[in-house]
């Protein structure tokens, strides 16, 4: 795709294309098409996490949203009819909120089950994996504080705690995480913590409010609260899904 962001008939179909068609969209990088042709100027987009810097940099009239899967929502009419997804499994949650849109919600919760998916994870919901974070390479003190946190999660993990364990004052710190991992450490630390909670709930050994305790959530209603913000559904339609029946260990629904 990159490559082909200099190929003038393939950008001008595009233009010529654009006011014609009920809508048009882009997976992955493909964005990257997208704003060479001039289609995403004054428009939310989103791309591939890795390109994300990319497309900021050469196009600065697109409105970057380095925090989504998709930008097909409501509540922004001025992103027209061209939408664009953050990577391939995001075009899949793109397609299937078309399917949506245009068939009902029905027939978009049949395509999901033959996909073996949820129906919805929101356009909104991040890209980033904590778990899969590249390793920072510009701040060592970074690296040893990221090797170190997956064994803390049930422990107190503010920003203070976390620069006394890094030797480096809070501000410096938070500088850290946004320019190598473009997150700040509270939004890191709680992606973190949701992801091995999801792990750990696939393994379908330990109830909800267990899984709360140890990630450090104290209370399934936080764990439910930070679990439907990161993947749109709760703890237990997610322990259902994956690991079989999980018992919310509480009074209050987990879903």
């Amino acid at each position: 795709v990159i490559a082909q962001r200099g190929n003038a008939p393939l950008l001008d179909w595009l233009r010529r294309a654009e006011p014609t068609v009920r809508r048009l969209g882009s997976v992955c990088s493909g964005a990257l098409l997208l704003a060479e042709a001039g289609l995403l100027d004054g428009r939310r987009a989103t791309s591939h996490w890795s390109r994300l810097a990319q497309l900021r940099q050469r196009h600065p009239a697109v409105r970057v949203e380095p925090d989504c899967l998709h930008t097909f929502d409501a509540g922004h009419a001025e992103d027209g009819h061209v939408f664009t997804s953050a990577g391939v499994t995001a075009g899949i949650d793109l397609a299937l909120a078309l399917v949506e849109a245009d068939l009902g919600r029905p027939m978009a919760l049949a395509v999901a089950r033959q996909l073996v998916m949820f129906l919805r994870r929101p356009g909104g919901q991040a890209q980033f994996s904590a778990l899969l974070a590249p390793e920072p390479r510009r701040t060592p003190r970074l690296a040893a504080l990221l090797d170190w946190l997956p064994g803390q999660l049930g422990s107190d993990l503010s920003l203070e705690r976390l620069a006394a364990q890094a030797c480096l004052p809070p501000r410096t710190l938070t500088r850290a995480f946004q320019r190598e991992l473009g997150s700040s450490p509270a939004r890191y630390v709680e992606r973190l913590r949701v992801e091995t909670a999801s792990a750990l709930l696939a393994q379908g050994q330990a109830s909800v409010a267990t899984v709360a305790r140890l990630c450090g959530f104290g209370h399934p209603e936080s764990l439910r609260r930070s679990f439907h913000k990161q993947y749109g559904v709760g703890p237990q339609a997610w322990a259902a899904r994956f690991g079989g029946d999980a018992d919310t260990g509480s009074a209050q629904p987990s879903t």
